[in-house]
């Protein structure tokens, strides 16, 4: 496939990898890479925290720079959209009316932060985080003397509510479970999380379910809850989620399940000359021997991998642990696995320090580690995930243990 004309939707961190990889690879004909947003392939993590910040701006977080493109001879295309996919004439229609034909398909179109489809949902001040420009006007929305809520108790929503703090803005977390990162973590996990943001000012209220937006001359002053209080604020983020990006798929008759579904080499179950990268990809995950749709940059990056190497002739990458991380104040936290089918808990080190790690276990196997401000349980965690390696628990749950003697 060395000359065939490859178009890549979306110009994300999936999509911009995948593009220069193809080159990297040796790959010659031609690529396209299509993004909606005006500006190059960018990190997205630092949005909630760096780029609120003010310490980072496009040019520090682009993936490339800007003039990689066109001496890559990559066309680049930005602020345009992918708007139909025609696969029997193998071409893809966009938004500004012109089609382009392609020998392979890479499809890099994320995710869309889920809004609430409640009363006052339009006014003024309510904000997402998934983009550059979301991330611009809330720093100019929040600091000193303002107060922002954040609907929503994950990790965008407390990595968003330290940024806040760090900023000088009063900041109040509205989180409909009875805990912060409910869907996500384990009790112990949120007890901390809670806790350590409390101490630097953050304000949480648990089983509030949010009804409503209240404001005034088109801007939101206030944020609803069923229980009939209003919680005061000058700006609000909602980060409850986020929708695939997938109806261009679902349109040209692929296969997906809230997300396109595809094999190890990222490439459509429906048709082979296309691919799905990214937080749009419903894929195998052979640790657990089942299907998911994962949100990460690791994920982006791996993914765009295994296409990039099938569409240059290569051989398949070696399989990766799933992992993440989330920066909170000074806290580290790097989560490896994910805790599916777990039947244990167990907690290395002590909470109270702010170092220790919680083990996911299925028998004697980890599924999942969570390590704050713990390297190496962290990265140990990886290879014991990966390599489905019983553990010894009596020394996992001791830290006195080297992490390198707890493999049976």
């Amino acid at each position: 496939m060395s000359q065939a004309k490859v178009v890549i939707v979306g110009a994300g961190h999936a999509g911009g990898t995948a593009a220069a990889l193809l080159r990297q690879y040796g790959h010659e004909g031609p690529i396209a890479l299509i993004g909606d947003e005006p500006i190059a392939p960018y990190q997205r993590p630092p949005l909630s925290k760096a780029w609120l910040k003010g310490e980072a701006d496009a040019d520090s977080l682009a993936l490339k720079p800007t003039e990689f493109y066109a001496e890559a001879d990559i066309d680049f295309r930005p602020g345009v959209t992918a708007t139909a996919i025609d696969r029997g004439a193998k071409a893809v229609t966009l938004s500004d009316g012109s089609a382009l034909p392609y020998d392979v398909l890479i499809l890099a179109t994320g995710a869309r932060a889920i809004a609430l489809p409640i009363e006052g949902k339009d006014l003024g001040g309510i904000l997402f985080l998934r983009t550059a420009a979301h991330a611009e006007a809330l720093k100019a929305a929040v600091g000193p003397g303002k107060r922002l809520a954040v609907v929503g108790g994950g990790y965008i929503g407390l990595e968003v509510a330290a940024s806040g703090r760090a900023l000088g803005a009063e900041v109040v977390v509205l989180e409909r479970e009875n805990r912060i990162l409910a869907r996500v973590a384990c009790q112990a996990l949120s007890d901390f999380f809670t806790g350590y943001h409390e101490k630097h000012g953050v304000m949480f209220e648990l089983g509030a379910s949010v009804t409503g937006f209240e404001g005034r001359d088109g801007h939101v002053t206030g944020v609803k809850l069923a229980d009939g209080r209003t919680i005061a604020c000058d700006a609000v983020v909602v980060g409850v989620g986020a929708h695939p990006n997938d109806e261009l798929a679902k349109a040209a008759g692929l296969e997906c399940a809230r997300g396109v579904v595809v094999d190890l080499d990222a490439r459509s179950v429906t048709d082979p000359d296309i691919f799905a990268i990214g937080d749009v990809a419903h894929r195998p995950m052979p640790i657990y021997e089942r299907m998911f749709r994962m949100e990460s940059v690791p994920n982006a990056l791996e993914q765009a991998k295994q296409a990039a190497s099938a569409i240059a002739g290569r051989p398949r990458p070696p399989g990766e642990c799933p992992w993440q991380w989330s920066d909170q104040f000074d806290l580290k936290l790097q989560i490896a696995g994910y805790a599916f089918d777990v039947d244990e808990i167990l907690i290395r080190g002590d909470p109270a320090t702010a170092k220790f790690a919680v083990f996911h276990l299925k028998g004697d196997l980890v599924q999942s580690v969570e390590a704050i401000n713990a390297p190496p349980e962290f990265m140990m965690g990886k290879n014991l995930i990966l390599g489905r390696k019983p553990v010894n628990k009596a020394k996992l749950a001791d830290p006195s243990v080297s992490m390198k003697e707890v493999a049976v």
